[in-house]
């Protein structure tokens, strides 16, 4: 109904001149004294055969409609032929919509061809700066002070960095390394928990582990990552106590602290893009990519991630390594 009002508007003018026409020459014959039926016949005959022809038009129109609708439904690059125009005006459009059609193409391609050069060069970044932080820690090895333990400590958050950095390049690109198998989950979390053996020694955070005693279906570098990513705030953001580490139940992992914990108003915008919170703003080297990368990477892994917190009696990330659907972005 909607359609066929747009399309008696859009011929108003037409239908409107026919009626005024008509009434000239009723009018006119009224006036000459003429018999009306002389006109109203051959005006009814036209108005029936106008009308005919108006019904078929509208049925094109219709039709017309719907391939634009179905057309309108793709993305620009996959549009092809629109339908043949039927008017000047319609020519005029189809030409204007095929030239912004090019624009955007090129507009597309010389992003990407910048969007991909980006990439190329933080990820030869990325690989080239691991050089000089491993000849560092080859260098701290021997030594065993408190500088040296500290150095060692801030060497591995630079690690992690720079982990972060490949992994959010790596993330929307479309040769994602995803190696899908089957993985003892202990044997993933002792690496996490290795990484930051250093900083929970020299910090003196506690760390009560209780064995999993599972296995998953997932990715091994990506799922370490995210542990890792979920570790690394725990031990940020606690003083003192201590770090747990266990399975509240079948197929879930639970990393819970004894930290400042989480304003209830920012909990639920932890995992998104560049949120920091409050916590966030006081400490100024909060970026707020972490755990927006570690949501990302469930998602995809097929995982679920969420959190519990109590403002001054600590966090608790569980991960749900049950698999649901892997998603390859």
């Amino acid at each position: 109904m909607k359609l066929f009002s747009s399309y008696l508007k859009q011929h108003r003018i037409t239908i409107t001149g026919y009626f005024i026409f008509g009434a000239v020459l009723v009018i006119s014959f009224f006036l000459y004294q003429l018999p009306l039926a002389a006109v109203l016949y051959p005006m009814t005959l036209c108005f029936l055969i106008g009308s005919g022809l108006m019904a078929a038009d509208f049925r094109h129109a219709a039709k017309k409609h719907r391939e634009l609708a179905e057309i309108s439904k793709l993305t620009s690059q996959l549009m092809n032929d629109l339908p043949p125009a039927d008017s000047i005006e319609e020519k005029d459009y189809q030409k204007i919509i095929e030239t912004l059609r090019r624009e955007e193409a090129d507009i597309y391609t010389r992003l990407n061809s910048r969007y991909t050069d980006t990439i190329d060069y933080y990820t030869a970044w990325a690989h080239q700066i691991k050089t000089p932080i491993a000849s560092m820690r080859l260098n701290l090895q021997n030594q065993d002070t408190d500088l040296s333990r500290r150095l060692s400590a801030d060497l591995t958050r630079i690690e992690q960095y720079v982990e972060m950095v490949l992994m959010f390049l790596r993330l929307d690109s479309e040769d994602t390394d995803y190696v899908i198998e089957e993985y003892d989950m202990d044997s993933i979390v002792r690496q996490a928990v290795r990484r930051f053996s250093g900083e929970f020694i020299s910090r003196k955070i506690g760390l009560d582990y209780q064995p999993i005693n599972t296995r998953v279906i997932t990715d091994e570098k990506w799922l370490l990552f995210v542990i890792e990513q979920v570790l690394s705030n725990a031990l940020k953001y606690t003083r003192s106590g201590k770090i747990s580490i266990y399975s509240p139940e079948k197929d879930m992992l639970c990393i819970e602290d004894t930290g400042i914990g989480i304003a209830p108003e920012d909990l639920p915008r932890i995992f998104e893009k560049g949120y920091t919170g409050y916590n966030g703003r006081k400490d100024k080297h909060a970026s707020g990519i972490g755990l927006y990368l570690a949501r990302r990477i469930c998602d995809n892994l097929g995982h679920k991630i969420s959190a519990r917190s109590v403002i001054g009696k600590g966090t608790a990330i569980t991960i749900d390594l049950s698999r649901e659907k892997i998603k390859n972005e």
